[in-house]
């Protein structure tokens, strides 16, 4: 009688693992969970207003969410001279993105922590958006226009530069400008040389008015915390 207990739960058993049973573990979830924790963002703005820290932010959240990394908290690349939420004192953009590491979509690591990333130079191939397309610049063979200046409101630390955030991404003003970094780390003709290289702090906008002229879209980098 024993012997045919026995063979009896061995067989539900084994009856259970076939059928995957409701206490067997899904191989879904952690596995299949996108890597990406960097991008630059596919939205554009034609102006410098970009409705504050907070509106680039949710811009940022958005755009993750929609290619599967919502659940992770994302934060814009900006400097701010009067922060909201940090009793209206200045903020870096380093500040705002955690330590690292950061990975764009295609698992290409942008840096493993801040010193990396603020000693390296642009690259099309890694400073891409979060579909993983590669964003107009000078790089051979890109389509035209020219979309490779990136709003950072930063020095090439990552630190505010004065003056020149757009009234802290919140104007549109002819009379107010942007810092700007290069994507794809090119100026024209891929001249590498200087500041062109930086990815974060190649040289001012024409104004907040219009983000185009000089080579821009708009665009801003988002990090994951």
């Amino acid at each position: 009688m024993k012997r045919c207990v026995v063979a009896l739960v061995l067989g539900a058993a084994l009856v259970a693992a076939a059928c995957g049973g409701s206490n067997t573990a899904s191989p879904t979830s952690a596995a299949s969970a996108p890597v990406i924790s960097f991008f630059v963002s596919s939205a554009k703005s034609t102006t410098g207003n970009l409705g504050g820290l907070r509106g680039a932010d949710a811009l940022c959240q958005s755009l993750a969410a929609a290619a599967g990394a919502g659940a992770k908290t994302w934060r814009a690349y900006l400097s701010v001279e009067r922060d909201a939420d940090n009793s209206n004192r200045p903020t870096d953009a380093r500040s705002r993105i955690g330590n690292g590491p950061w990975a764009n979509v295609n698992g290409v690591v942008v840096a493993r922590d801040l010193a990396e990333l603020h000693a390296r130079k642009g690259d099309a191939a890694v400073f891409v958006d979060e579909r993983g397309q590669r964003i107009n610049g000078q790089w051979t063979g890109s389509p035209s226009p020219v979309e490779h200046d990136i709003l950072t409101g930063s020095n090439s630390d990552g630190a505010l530069m004065t003056g020149f955030t757009c009234n802290d991404w919140t104007s549109d003003a002819t009379s107010a400008v942007a810092q700007v970094g290069h994507s794809d780390g090119l100026g024209p003709n891929g001249d590498t040389s200087g500041a062109l290289s930086s990815w974060n702090s190649a040289h001012a906008n024409q104004n907040c008015a219009n983000t185009a002229p000089r080579g821009g879209a708009g665009r801003i980098y988002c990090f994951a915390r």
